[in-house]
Protein backbone atom coordinates (compact mmCIF):
# COMPACT_ATOMS: atom_id res chain seq x y z
CA UNK A 1 0.00 0.00 0.00
CA UNK A 2 2.92 2.31 0.54
CA UNK A 3 3.71 4.51 -2.41
CA UNK A 4 7.21 5.30 -1.26
CA UNK A 5 8.96 1.92 -1.57
CA UNK A 6 11.61 1.11 -4.17
CA UNK A 7 10.36 0.03 -7.57
CA UNK A 8 11.33 -3.31 -8.99
CA UNK A 9 12.64 -3.52 -12.51
CA UNK A 10 12.22 -6.88 -14.09
CA UNK A 11 14.45 -7.48 -17.07
CA UNK A 12 13.31 -9.66 -19.95
CA UNK A 13 15.46 -12.21 -21.74
CA UNK A 14 13.66 -11.81 -25.06
CA UNK A 15 11.69 -9.17 -26.87
CA UNK A 16 7.96 -9.45 -26.06
CA UNK A 17 5.72 -10.51 -28.91
CA UNK A 18 2.59 -8.69 -29.96
CA UNK A 19 0.48 -11.54 -28.60
CA UNK A 20 2.16 -11.39 -25.21
CA UNK A 21 1.54 -7.65 -25.06
CA UNK A 22 -2.13 -8.21 -25.86
CA UNK A 23 -2.42 -10.98 -23.27
CA UNK A 24 -0.70 -8.84 -20.63
CA UNK A 25 -3.06 -5.96 -21.42
CA UNK A 26 -6.11 -8.23 -21.20
CA UNK A 27 -4.90 -9.72 -17.91
CA UNK A 28 -4.42 -6.26 -16.44
CA UNK A 29 -7.79 -5.11 -17.72
CA UNK A 30 -9.44 -8.22 -16.31
CA UNK A 31 -7.90 -7.75 -12.88
CA UNK A 32 -8.86 -4.06 -12.92
CA UNK A 33 -12.44 -4.95 -13.78
CA UNK A 34 -12.55 -7.53 -10.98
CA UNK A 35 -11.24 -4.97 -8.50
CA UNK A 36 -13.71 -2.36 -9.73
CA UNK A 37 -16.59 -4.81 -9.44
CA UNK A 38 -15.71 -5.46 -5.82
CA UNK A 39 -15.34 -1.77 -5.03
CA UNK A 40 -18.62 -0.71 -6.61
CA UNK A 41 -20.61 -2.95 -4.30
CA UNK A 42 -19.86 -0.46 -1.53
CA UNK A 43 -21.98 2.67 -1.29
CA UNK A 44 -20.39 6.10 -1.02
CA UNK A 45 -21.25 6.29 2.68
CA UNK A 46 -19.81 2.83 3.33
CA UNK A 47 -16.55 3.86 1.67
CA UNK A 48 -16.28 7.03 3.76
CA UNK A 49 -17.00 5.09 6.96
CA UNK A 50 -14.44 2.44 5.98
CA UNK A 51 -11.79 5.14 5.53
CA UNK A 52 -12.66 6.49 8.98
CA UNK A 53 -12.64 3.20 10.89
CA UNK A 54 -9.51 2.13 12.73
CA UNK A 55 -8.64 -1.27 11.26
CA UNK A 56 -7.93 -3.18 14.48
CA UNK A 57 -10.04 -1.22 16.94
CA UNK A 58 -13.11 -1.14 14.67
CA UNK A 59 -14.44 2.32 15.51
CA UNK A 60 -14.02 5.90 14.30
CA UNK A 61 -12.08 8.51 16.24
CA UNK A 62 -13.95 9.81 19.29
CA UNK A 63 -12.74 13.30 18.35
CA UNK A 64 -14.24 13.26 14.85
CA UNK A 65 -17.32 15.48 14.95
CA UNK A 66 -17.49 15.89 11.16
CA UNK A 67 -18.28 12.37 9.98
CA UNK A 68 -21.93 12.46 11.04
CA UNK A 69 -22.92 15.28 8.66
CA UNK A 70 -20.44 13.99 6.06
CA UNK A 71 -22.26 10.66 5.90
CA UNK A 72 -25.57 12.48 5.36
CA UNK A 73 -23.97 14.33 2.46
CA UNK A 74 -22.95 10.94 1.08
CA UNK A 75 -26.56 9.78 1.27
CA UNK A 76 -27.77 12.75 -0.78
CA UNK A 77 -25.10 12.27 -3.45
CA UNK A 78 -25.70 8.51 -3.57
CA UNK A 79 -29.41 9.12 -4.16
CA UNK A 80 -28.54 11.62 -6.89
CA UNK A 81 -26.08 9.28 -8.61
CA UNK A 82 -28.79 6.61 -8.59
CA UNK A 83 -31.20 8.99 -10.32
CA UNK A 84 -33.62 9.35 -7.40
CA UNK A 85 -33.26 13.07 -6.57
CA UNK A 86 -32.08 16.27 -8.23
CA UNK A 87 -32.10 20.03 -7.70
CA UNK A 88 -35.17 21.93 -8.82
CA UNK A 89 -34.85 23.51 -12.25
CA UNK A 90 -34.39 27.24 -12.69
CA UNK A 91 -36.75 29.13 -14.95
CA UNK A 92 -35.52 30.72 -18.21
CA UNK A 93 -33.21 33.62 -17.52
CA UNK A 94 -33.24 32.94 -13.77
CA UNK A 95 -30.22 31.83 -11.83
CA UNK A 96 -30.54 30.75 -8.21
CA UNK A 97 -27.63 29.79 -5.99
CA UNK A 98 -27.10 26.08 -5.40
CA UNK A 99 -27.87 26.36 -1.69
CA UNK A 100 -31.17 28.15 -2.30
CA UNK A 101 -32.48 25.50 -4.70
CA UNK A 102 -34.58 22.67 -3.31
CA UNK A 103 -34.26 18.92 -3.71
CA UNK A 104 -37.03 17.33 -5.79
CA UNK A 105 -37.83 13.68 -6.37
CA UNK A 106 -36.88 12.41 -9.79
CA UNK A 107 -37.73 8.73 -9.24
CA UNK A 108 -39.27 7.40 -6.02
CA UNK A 109 -38.50 3.73 -6.70
CA UNK A 110 -36.77 2.04 -3.79
CA UNK A 111 -33.03 1.48 -4.05
CA UNK A 112 -32.80 -1.67 -1.93
CA UNK A 113 -30.60 0.14 0.59
CA UNK A 114 -32.46 0.76 3.87
CA UNK A 115 -30.75 4.08 4.70
CA UNK A 116 -31.21 5.47 1.19
CA UNK A 117 -34.84 4.40 1.07
CA UNK A 118 -35.54 5.92 4.49
CA UNK A 119 -34.06 9.25 3.41
CA UNK A 120 -35.91 9.12 0.09
CA UNK A 121 -39.22 8.46 1.89
CA UNK A 122 -38.69 11.54 4.09
CA UNK A 123 -38.01 13.71 1.05
CA UNK A 124 -41.01 12.35 -0.83
CA UNK A 125 -43.33 13.15 2.08
CA UNK A 126 -42.01 16.70 2.60
CA UNK A 127 -43.98 19.51 1.02
CA UNK A 128 -42.75 22.05 0.15
CA UNK A 129 -39.34 20.56 -0.73
CA UNK A 130 -36.24 21.53 1.23
CA UNK A 131 -32.69 22.53 0.29
CA UNK A 132 -29.53 20.40 0.43
CA UNK A 133 -28.30 22.27 3.52
CA UNK A 134 -31.60 21.68 5.29
CA UNK A 135 -31.63 17.97 4.50
CA UNK A 136 -28.07 17.48 5.78
CA UNK A 137 -29.19 19.11 9.05
CA UNK A 138 -32.48 17.19 9.27
CA UNK A 139 -30.94 13.78 8.52
CA UNK A 140 -28.21 14.50 11.09
CA UNK A 141 -30.72 15.63 13.73
CA UNK A 142 -28.93 18.98 13.92
CA UNK A 143 -31.95 21.24 13.69
CA UNK A 144 -33.68 23.56 16.14
CA UNK A 145 -37.06 22.79 14.57
CA UNK A 146 -38.70 20.06 16.71
CA UNK A 147 -41.06 19.21 13.84
CA UNK A 148 -38.08 18.18 11.71
CA UNK A 149 -36.46 15.87 14.29
CA UNK A 150 -38.52 12.97 12.93
CA UNK A 151 -36.36 13.11 9.80
CA UNK A 152 -33.19 12.20 11.69
CA UNK A 153 -31.52 9.00 10.49
CA UNK A 154 -30.43 7.28 13.69
CA UNK A 155 -27.44 5.00 14.33
CA UNK A 156 -26.10 5.61 10.81
CA UNK A 157 -22.52 4.58 11.57
CA UNK A 158 -23.64 1.38 13.29
CA UNK A 159 -26.03 0.52 10.47
CA UNK A 160 -23.36 1.13 7.83
CA UNK A 161 -20.89 -0.96 9.81
CA UNK A 162 -23.42 -3.81 9.92
CA UNK A 163 -23.80 -3.52 6.14
CA UNK A 164 -20.03 -3.92 5.85
CA UNK A 165 -20.18 -6.93 8.18
CA UNK A 166 -22.81 -8.51 5.90
CA UNK A 167 -20.54 -7.82 2.92
CA UNK A 168 -17.64 -9.57 4.65
CA UNK A 169 -15.49 -6.45 5.05
CA UNK A 170 -15.80 -6.07 8.83
CA UNK A 171 -16.61 -8.30 11.80
CA UNK A 172 -18.39 -7.56 15.10
CA UNK A 173 -16.85 -7.61 18.57
CA UNK A 174 -17.64 -6.30 22.04
CA UNK A 175 -15.00 -4.20 23.79
CA UNK A 176 -14.91 -2.96 27.37
CA UNK A 177 -14.00 0.72 27.80
CA UNK A 178 -13.74 0.76 31.62
CA UNK A 179 -17.11 2.38 32.24
CA UNK A 180 -19.07 0.87 29.37
CA UNK A 181 -19.13 -1.86 26.74
CA UNK A 182 -19.13 -0.89 23.08
CA UNK A 183 -19.81 -2.84 19.91
CA UNK A 184 -16.86 -2.49 17.53
CA UNK A 185 -16.29 -3.61 13.95
CA UNK A 186 -12.66 -4.49 13.21
CA UNK A 187 -11.50 -4.97 9.63
CA UNK A 188 -11.45 -8.53 8.27
CA UNK A 189 -11.16 -7.93 4.51
CA UNK A 190 -7.92 -5.97 4.20
CA UNK A 191 -7.94 -6.34 0.39
CA UNK A 192 -11.10 -4.22 0.04
CA UNK A 193 -9.70 -1.55 2.37
CA UNK A 194 -6.35 -1.55 0.55
CA UNK A 195 -8.07 -1.15 -2.83
CA UNK A 196 -10.15 1.71 -1.49
CA UNK A 197 -7.11 3.51 -0.09
CA UNK A 198 -5.14 2.95 -3.30
CA UNK A 199 -8.06 4.23 -5.39
CA UNK A 200 -8.08 7.49 -3.43
CA UNK A 201 -4.28 7.82 -3.55
CA UNK A 202 -4.11 7.13 -7.29
CA UNK A 203 -6.85 9.68 -8.00
CA UNK A 204 -4.66 12.53 -6.77
CA UNK A 205 -1.27 11.08 -7.75
CA UNK A 206 -0.71 8.67 -10.66
CA UNK A 207 -4.16 9.24 -12.24
CA UNK A 208 -4.51 12.96 -11.55
CA UNK A 209 -6.38 14.68 -14.41
CA UNK A 210 -6.39 18.32 -13.20
CA UNK A 211 -10.04 18.74 -14.16
CA UNK A 212 -12.89 17.75 -11.82
CA UNK A 213 -15.20 17.09 -14.77
CA UNK A 214 -12.90 14.39 -16.10
CA UNK A 215 -13.09 12.58 -12.77
CA UNK A 216 -15.51 9.74 -12.24
CA UNK A 217 -18.33 11.46 -10.34
CA UNK A 218 -18.45 8.86 -7.59
CA UNK A 219 -14.69 9.11 -7.05
CA UNK A 220 -14.81 12.90 -6.98
CA UNK A 221 -17.62 12.75 -4.41
CA UNK A 222 -15.60 10.26 -2.35
CA UNK A 223 -12.64 12.64 -2.16
CA UNK A 224 -14.80 15.65 -1.26
CA UNK A 225 -16.90 13.82 1.34
CA UNK A 226 -13.93 12.01 2.87
CA UNK A 227 -12.33 15.43 3.29
CA UNK A 228 -15.53 16.92 4.74
CA UNK A 229 -15.80 13.93 7.11
CA UNK A 230 -12.21 14.42 8.27
CA UNK A 231 -11.12 10.90 7.23
CA UNK A 232 -9.22 11.62 4.01
CA UNK A 233 -5.84 11.82 5.72
CA UNK A 234 -6.25 8.19 6.77
CA UNK A 235 -5.84 7.27 3.09
CA UNK A 236 -2.71 9.40 2.76
CA UNK A 237 -1.00 8.22 5.94
CA UNK A 238 1.05 5.47 4.24
CA UNK A 239 2.47 7.89 1.64
CA UNK A 240 6.01 9.22 1.78
CA UNK A 241 6.37 12.93 2.61
CA UNK A 242 6.71 14.07 -1.00
CA UNK A 243 3.65 12.18 -2.22
CA UNK A 244 1.67 13.25 0.85
CA UNK A 245 2.34 16.93 0.20
CA UNK A 246 1.46 16.56 -3.49
CA UNK A 247 -1.74 14.66 -2.68
CA UNK A 248 -2.89 17.28 -0.18
CA UNK A 249 -2.01 20.12 -2.56
CA UNK A 250 -4.21 18.58 -5.27
CA UNK A 251 -7.04 17.90 -2.84
CA UNK A 252 -6.97 21.56 -1.81
CA UNK A 253 -7.20 22.52 -5.50
CA UNK A 254 -10.44 20.54 -5.68
CA UNK A 255 -11.82 21.75 -2.36
CA UNK A 256 -11.26 25.43 -3.22
CA UNK A 257 -13.11 25.28 -6.54
CA UNK A 258 -16.23 27.44 -6.78
CA UNK A 259 -19.22 25.04 -6.78
CA UNK A 260 -21.46 27.68 -8.37
CA UNK A 261 -19.14 27.85 -11.40
CA UNK A 262 -18.46 24.12 -11.63
CA UNK A 263 -22.18 23.24 -11.47
CA UNK A 264 -22.81 25.18 -14.70
CA UNK A 265 -20.37 23.14 -16.76
CA UNK A 266 -21.48 20.49 -19.23
CA UNK A 267 -22.20 17.13 -17.62
CA UNK A 268 -21.99 18.45 -14.05
CA UNK A 269 -24.19 16.93 -11.36
CA UNK A 270 -25.75 20.03 -9.79
CA UNK A 271 -26.90 18.32 -6.62
CA UNK A 272 -23.41 16.93 -6.00
CA UNK A 273 -21.89 20.42 -6.30
CA UNK A 274 -24.62 21.74 -4.02
CA UNK A 275 -23.53 19.25 -1.35
CA UNK A 276 -19.92 20.37 -1.85
CA UNK A 277 -21.08 23.99 -1.44
CA UNK A 278 -22.86 23.11 1.81
CA UNK A 279 -19.63 21.79 3.32
CA UNK A 280 -17.54 24.65 1.94
CA UNK A 281 -19.56 27.28 3.82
Amino acid sequence: MSEGGPRRRAGRQTEPTLNSDINDSEDRRGSDEEAEAKETRLTLMEEVLLLGLKDREGYTSFWNDSISSGLRGCILIELSLRGRIELEKCGPGRRKSLLSRRIVIRNDAQTGDVLLDEALKHMKETDPPETVQSWIEYLSGETWNPLKLRYQLKNVRERLAKNLVEKGVLTTEKQNFLLFDMTTHPLTDSITKTRLVKKVQDAVLSRWVNDPHRFDKRLLALIFLAYASDVLENAFGPLNDEDYELAMKRVRELIYLDPEVEATKIGANELMWSVFAAFAK
